[in-house]
């Protein structure tokens, strides 16, 4: 006589046999969602930018946005990926960005 589990006892004794397997899958769909709502809301913010007729100052603006994505998707990397050479990647990536939105923001401060 064959003894077949529900879809429900199987997961839980998949969850009992290897529970690290399903913390890291959750941890990495986390990650990857962090980084989608990171693009779709700059996105969005960038969207909704009225222009002001000024290219210098748009760009700016813009460019300041899309390098805090940058930004925002770097730390979801580092706190979620599992590649030692990526999250160095990522690291770097938050360095250059955050030097890059500062000249933005002086920029902007000095041309208002």
């Amino acid at each position: 006589m064959r003894t077949f589990l529900s879809p429900t006892a199987a997961l839980c004794l998949a969850l009992v046999a290897c529970p690290g397997a399903f913390a890291q899958s959750a941890s990495a769909a986390h990650g990857s969602q962090q980084m989608h709502r990171s693009m779709m809301g700059g996105m969005e913010k960038m969207k909704a930018m009225q222009s002001t007729g000024n290219t210098d100052n748009d760009f700016a603006t813009m460019m300041r946005m899309h390098h805090q994505q940058a930004v925002e998707m770097a730390k979801a990397e580092i706190e979620h990926g599992k590649s030692p050479e990526l999250k160095a990647m990522a690291q770097k990536i938050i360095k250059d960005q955050q030097k890059e939105i500062a000249q933005f923001d002086q920029w902007l401060a000095k041309n208002k």
